[in-house]
């Protein structure tokens, strides 16, 4: 005898009316099977409750019932088109009801019939353009109806049907996953009642408790995948256990020429604990433009040094390299560490001694490119490695780094802050530390919105700032004019630009240009010889140029919040008051949010959350962001408090040995075993 759980195996054409053809069709949707159908939820409801016909919007879709008053006349037009329309008494005001080439219905309207429709109303003519019909009262069971995504010859109607099948055959008797201590805990539904409720609401209230409770069964279970993951892993690799004393990193700290912000200090005591224990680290340290994170990064690896260890930090351009090795070399004058550089650059004798010297030891910190994971760089005791953007190297680069020492700790770097939601979801399997306090005594960048008739003003003002010795980025969202798009393109502006500041250097930057040919661009500009740089958005993450005071960038609102935030933080770098000015004539409401949100925060961590909210998680990262989960019912903008309460459950279940081992938590434990991660498979 089939237990439930295997009857939900079974596949979807065991319903009545799915044939082969339509069991494919299914199948193409990815619903295999009668579990499958189940969790196919409605991505939206149609409301079909009656209102009062005064308190209809025109052009809203409504519902109303009445009685047919007149006889129903059908007009013919064109090949095989007809117009049905008929009037109707509702709460003592006639109405028309229309039907397009629905004239088969005449024959069934009767005067005296009860009707109620659903369409498209019409408030001045007081006409209903019917696309839904029912004989008789309102049906109280009907008023939330809902409507799934279907594709090929399926219909929602058909979809509805179906699922309604699977619900009476199977849904009484689902197996609950959710143990009786949470579900009480937290007031579910039980997983039977939760499904029957999600696909045939009877009020609002039973959709919301429905929604719910899958919410948070969906995100526990993604959660349970990530720490179990996370576990795993840290398990598997033993790790080193890094000797060093704190306080002689305290004194390192000491002797910085500036003093670190609580913030930071914080974030220090996290990635040195992180070090001391046996297991390895995987950490990620976001941080805004200009908090500090390099700091950061040099007291672990001096902590690293301490324990005997060398370091290495990658970054994805030769510039930034080069500014990097100089910055770690002033901050570590005092003790006498050895900061070697490693690019592309670096060819011959040279690059042969500083490999020997990695090699031998003598390197303690080796800061590079991609430069760093070629076959002829070895080290003697890779402790620590360091990766700035992370998102700008592929995880197989950053495996092949790793693999330099034996089980080195693991630091990710990003300037791009990240709202919590989104670290909990898609940085679940690490740690996360968030340095979310600048520096004091920095300039605030002054952020002005203007509109592109402001242009002739906005290029005189970044003449009067070359002129007093500044330099200024001017970003454009494309490389050449486009057919498809209304928006300026960096060439063009270039060659514009070049005529309106003939006194000064005017260089170009885009994606076409060579890695060669953009590093030799910003060179020129961290050395003054372009005085204002036109460019995309590849100068989103890099060079360090602290005479630059002026950002201006053309048609903005084709930007996301975070973007713009990591462009302006180019500027400000220096000891100048610093200005962004955004040029948009943004055409709706989104647009013109995001343009006043810039002028009023410069905090990353604020405007990444309003980022969120304004364009949604896909968005957020771009939609073919691997990374990004992809949750059926879930929402982690709007199901944040969910997110949090479902990660640290997942954390306290784990760690417990109860949940290993209880009968309460086998449904929970078979999803785990289902997933492949209790043999070691890789998460998705």
């Amino acid at each position: 005898m089939k237990t439930m759980d295997e009857k939900l195996k079974q596949p979807a054409g065991i319903l009545h009316g799915i044939g082969e053809e339509k069991e494919k069709e299914l199948q193409q949707l990815g619903l295999f099977t009668i579990y499958d159908l189940l969790h196919h939820f409605p991505y939206r409801y149609e409301n079909m409750e009656v209102e009062p016909v005064e308190k209809l919007r025109h052009g809203d879709r409504v519902t109303i019932a009445g009685m047919i008053q007149s006889e129903p006349a059908v007009r013919y037009y064109g090949r095989k088109k007809s117009r049905l329309s008929v009037r109707i008494l509702v709460e003592n005001i006639l109405v028309t009801a229309v039907f397009f080439n629905r004239a088969f219905l005449k024959s069934r309207m009767n005067s005296g019939d009860m009707l109620t429709l659903t369409g498209k109303w019409d408030k001045y003519k007081l006409t209903i353009t019917v696309q839904d019909v029912q004989w008789g009262s309102p049906d109280p069971s009907r008023q939330l109806q809902p409507v799934y995504s279907v594709g090929g010859g399926i219909t929602v109607k058909k979809m509805s049907r179906w699922i309604q099948q699977a619900l009476q055959a199977f849904g009484n008797n689902v197996e609950e996953v959710l143990p009786e201590s949470l579900l009480s805990s937290y007031r579910l539904s039980s997983r039977s009642e939760a499904f029957h409720m999600i696909h045939m609401p009877a009020d609002k209230e039973k959709l919301k408790q429905a929604r719910r409770r899958f919410v948070y069964e969906e995100l526990l279970t993604f959660q349970l995948k990530m720490q179990t993951f996370k576990r795993q892993e840290r398990l598997a690799s033993a790790g080193n256990t890094h000797e060093f004393n704190k306080a002689e990193v305290e004194t390192f700290l000491q002797t910085l020429p500036f003093p670190l912000t609580g913030a930071q200090r914080r974030v220090i005591d996290e990635i040195t604990k992180d070090m001391q224990d046996p297991l390895k680290m995987n950490r990620l340290l976001q941080g805004d433009v200009g908090s500090g994170k390099t700091v950061v990064a040099a007291a672990a690896m001096y902590a690293c040094h301490l324990a005997g260890g060398q370091s290495a930090l990658m970054v994805p351009t030769e510039i930034l390299a080069e500014q990097h090795a100089d910055g770690l070399r002033q901050l570590y004058a005092e003790t006498g560490l050895n900061v070697v550089l490693l690019t592309g650059s670096v060819k011959g004798r040279k690059r042969r001694e500083r490999n020997t010297a990695i090699y031998e030891g003598e390197a303690d910190i080796v800061v590079g490119t991609h430069a760093l994971i070629q076959e002829d760089v070895n080290f003697k005791n890779l402790g620590l490695v360091i990766t700035d953007e992370q998102h700008r190297f592929g995880v197989e680069q950053r495996r092949i780094l790793r693999d330099k020492g034996y089980e080195p700790d693991v630091l990710f770097m990003t300037a791009t802050p990240i709202p919590r939601t989104l670290a909990i979801s898609v940085f679940g399997d690490m740690d996360v530390s968030s340095i979310d306090e600048l520096p004091a005594g920095r300039k605030p960048i002054q952020t002005y919105w203007v509109k592109h008739g402001m242009l002739e003003r906005i290029l005189r003002f970044i003449d009067k700032q070359v002129k007093e010795g500044r330099q200024a980025y001017v970003i454009c969202p494309l490389i050449e004019e486009s057919d498809m798009l209304d928006v300026q393109n960096a060439i063009d502006v270039h060659a514009q630009l070049q005529q309106f500041l003939d006194s000064c250097h005017v260089g170009l930057m885009h994606g076409r240009l060579s890695s060669e040919e953009k590093e030799q661009v910003m060179q020129a500009f961290a050395a003054n010889e372009i005085q204002v740089l036109v460019s995309t958005t590849v100068v989103e993450v890099g060079v360090n140029v602290p005479n630059a005071s002026v950002m201006l960038i053309y048609d903005a609102d084709r930007f996301g919040l975070s973007q713009l935030h990591q462009l302006r933080g180019r500027i400000g770098r220096g000891e100048y008051q610093s200005y962004c000015v955004l040029m948009a004539d943004p055409k709706g409401e989104n647009g013109q949010e995001r343009m006043r949100i810039m002028q009023e925060t410069e905090d990353g961590f604020t405007l990444s959350e309003k980022d969120l909210e304004l364009r949604g998680p896909g968005d957020f990262f771009g939609r073919k962001q691997s990374g990004m989960p992809d949750f059926k019912i879930a929402d982690v903008v709007h199901d944040y408090r969910a997110l949090e309460t479902a990660r640290r459950d997942a954390a306290s279940l784990i760690q417990s040995r109860s949940f290993w081992n209880d009968q309460q938590y086998a449904g929970l434990r078979s999803i785990l075993e289902e997933s492949g991660i209790l043999d070691g498979t890789k998460l998705d």
